[in-house]
């Protein structure tokens, strides 16, 4: 049994992160109330630092710095030390990611701050070297013991600093929006797309699945080669990276360089999600088989790395083992000759693999430079035989790769993040019809709502060995929302959009901001902090505001609830300059901006083979339907009065009109496609 020589406040907590800390020297204590009050008394400044479980930069200054018995003394005496899981608290993250950028102009994790015993930032940073860290902190110590008053003007002017960052302007007037403004949003987009090497210019490159998401869907109604030839190429570029496990699927969290080769190695359950909900919509638009394949491989391994027993799915699986970056993925060529033996040449040519590695160390990193053509072609043999090899290459590099020290795993459970998960398996079944994704979603939907979900619809954030305490934020419901629409489109069970109703209206009723039109990220029923925020631009995620947006467009169509659409018309109206300008950061809402501009058609499916007739349907890429659909009785406006003895009946309607009702799902097809055609 391993005896620890320190413990700290962290030891009670459930956070893989936080428990990380628990054994440091330094002091650490959780963010709470009773930690503010205990730097109150004692008139300590706090040392807010932030971070989570898959970031190697934070386990770096954890080791050079935080397990320091000199540095954890200074900090001790000096400081009440705060650590905080950026995942379980984005709250707390946001507000002092801020004030940094602020400061620096530039963020990123660690996220280190110093602030007064209210919480007040005065300065911070993200990684420190143990020496600058030391010596910042003492130069604070000696400065605030000096002037006082200069601090107390530090913070106040660093707090109302956030605070005016982030002022939602009211809307006056609500603005329509035109196919012709889309076109702006996209001109000034392209300036900073790589056309040549997928994703945007430059390094580092993340994967931005919204943003491509509304880049297809933009091509798809403009018929916008250029958008749409942006999207496949980043697609391609990025199953064929270092970005992307060849052997175990699943995507890194970003490429260090701009030819997508070398990851930073953590992956995380959010982008996997959203990526996966990217490819199988790609595969319906462009019914490329490598897309496929990425959907089937990285969902194999969501179910196999991240997923509970519950059927909750984990958060994160870290960049390191054994302490190194990126061990568990990399190969030496001297290890892989040992493996591969006549077939070794091929591979190496296949994976990029060189003599003196392609990465440091001497390591590979598997990744692909050249087209299967390509490869065959220069062997001899037909792609098919290629494809043989290479995938019994794989198996036997995974079987080998499974005696390593894997990456530690980040086991909490967050709601928001589930969600987006849970949307990708539903949207693989829908594209590829297998039920196995299905009956996954479904069970992670009922763990949801069995455990997240309290009395009144209030949800909480997290979730690890049957405790959940965060009470959850505006991205829980948010991304839970859609994901119970997506899960009533997949099975016309109006249990799943009752159910995404009931959250929206518990939201709208503790998070909606009646004086700035949106919503704050966190509920009136949370302890305040020293601010209040509004979370609006999307990024690696959406913003939760875009997505409640375009939750309430979306449920405003279902059951004719107006006041939801001019609600989402009004959050729209309110981001539309900011959009112009930089759309790739408001992705999501040029995607409900899209809607605005051509009102999707609502396709009522009436009839026992409803759920049949919209299978046929999802074979093809069709972002601008609404679907909903059953046999029998049902509350939806859209489904009153359809139903026609012994019959399936599709109804394509569009602004409260509909076209004549069909039986053939290639009639309704075209009369999709005419009013489309008309409309542009």
């Amino acid at each position: 049994m391993h005896v620890h020589l320190h413990s700290n406040q962290l030891i009670s907590e459930s956070s893989p992160y936080l428990l990380q800390h628990a054994h440091n020297p330094v002091d650490w204590h959780p963010w709470s109330n009773e930690t503010l009050e205990k730097a109150a008394k004692e008139q300590k400044m706090l040392i807010i630092s932030i971070g989570y479980s898959a970031c190697h930069w934070c386990h770096v200054m954890e080791h050079e710095s935080f397990e320091n018995k000199e540095v954890a003394a200074f900090m001790n005496k000096h400081f009440i030390p705060i650590k905080v899981d950026r995942e379980e608290r984005p709250d707390i993250d946001h507000i002092y990611m801020s004030a940094v950028q602020l400061i620096s102009g530039r963020g990123g994790w660690p996220l280190n701050v110093i602030a007064l015993p209210d919480g007040r930032p005065v300065y911070g940073g993200t990684y420190f070297p143990r020496v600058q860290w030391l010596d910042m902190l003492q130069q604070l110590v000696d400065f605030a013991d000096k002037n006082p008053e200069k601090m107390e003007e530090y913070a106040e002017n660093l707090t109302n600093g956030i605070i005016q960052s982030d002022i939602v302007t009211p809307v006056q007037h609500l603005e329509s929006f035109s196919l012709e403004k889309l076109h702006t949003i996209f001109k000034n987009w392209k300036e900073h797309l790589d056309l040549e090497k997928g994703g945007t210019r430059g390094a580092p490159k993340f994967p931005m699945p919204v943003s491509y998401q509304f880049l297809m869907h933009y091509a798809f109604l403009t018929g916008n080669k250029e958008a749409n030839e942006a999207v496949m190429l980043t697609l391609d570029k990025m199953a064929m990276g270092g970005i992307y496990d060849h052997l175990g699927g699943g995507f890194a969290r970003y490429s260090t360089d701009e030819d997508w080769k070398v990851p930073h190695f953590e992956k995380m359950l959010y982008d996997n999600g959203q990526l996966v909900s990217l490819y199988a919509n790609a595969y319906q638009n462009a019914q490329k088989d490598e897309y496929k394949n990425v959907v089937l491989q990285t969902l194999n391994f969501v179910e196999e790395e991240l997923m509970s027993h519950e059927s909750g799915f984990y958060s994160a699986l870290d960049a390191d083992s054994g302490g190194v970056e990126g061990k568990y993925y990399s190969w030496t060529k001297k290890e892989l000759d040992h493996l591969l033996g006549d077939i070794a040449p091929i591979v190496y040519k296949y994976y990029g693999i060189t003599e003196t590695g392609n990465w440091e160390d001497g390591l590979n990193i598997l990744h692909r430079s050249f087209s299967d053509k390509e490869v065959a072609d220069e062997f001899g043999i037909s792609v098919k035989a290629l494809h043989r090899k290479i995938k019994k290459v794989n198996e036997l590099l995974f079987d080998e790769r499974e005696n390593r020290e894997k990456p530690g795993l980040d086991d909490k459970i967050l709601t928001s993040w589930n969600a987006l998960m849970c949307k990708g398996f539903i949207d693989a079944y829908r594209v590829f019809d297998d039920p196995h994704y299905l009956e996954i979603a479904t069970r992670n939907l009922a763990f949801l709502l069995s455990k997240l979900k309290k009395q009144d619809y209030r949800l909480d954030r997290n979730y690890k060995d049957g405790i959940s305490s965060i009470n959850g934020f505006l991205d829980d419901y948010a991304f839970l929302i859609d994901a119970l629409i997506a899960m009533y489109t997949a099975t016309f069970n109006e249990f799943y959009i009752d159910e995404a109703l009931a959250f929206t209206e518990y939201a709208i009723e503790h998070f909606y901001d009646q004086s700035g039109g949106i919503f704050f990220y966190t509920s009136d029923m949370d302890h305040k902090l020293i601010a209040r925020n509004h979370e609006v631009t999307d990024n690696v995620m959406p913003s939760s505001n875009s997505a409640m947006a375009k939750n309430l467009f979306m449920l405003g169509h279902y059951f004719e609830k107006n006041e939801f659409i001019e609600m989402a018309q009004r959050m729209l109206t309110s981001v539309k300059k900011e959009m112009q300008r930089s759309g790739a950061y408001f992705a999501n809402w040029c995607i409900l901006k899209a809607w605005f501009a051509q009102h999707p058609f609502e396709v009522a499916i009436a009839g026992k083979e409803a759920i049949e007739v919209r299978k046929e349907m999802d074979h093809y890429y069709l972002p601008h339907v609404l679907f909903c659909g059953g046999n029998g009785n049902s509350t939806l406006p859209l489904l009153k009065n359809r139903q026609v003895q012994g019959k399936t009946i599709i109804y394509v309607c569009q602004d409260s009109r509909c076209l004549q009702p069909v039986e053939q799902v290639e009639n309704a097809l075209n009369q999709i496609k005419i009013q489309t055609a008309d409309l542009n």
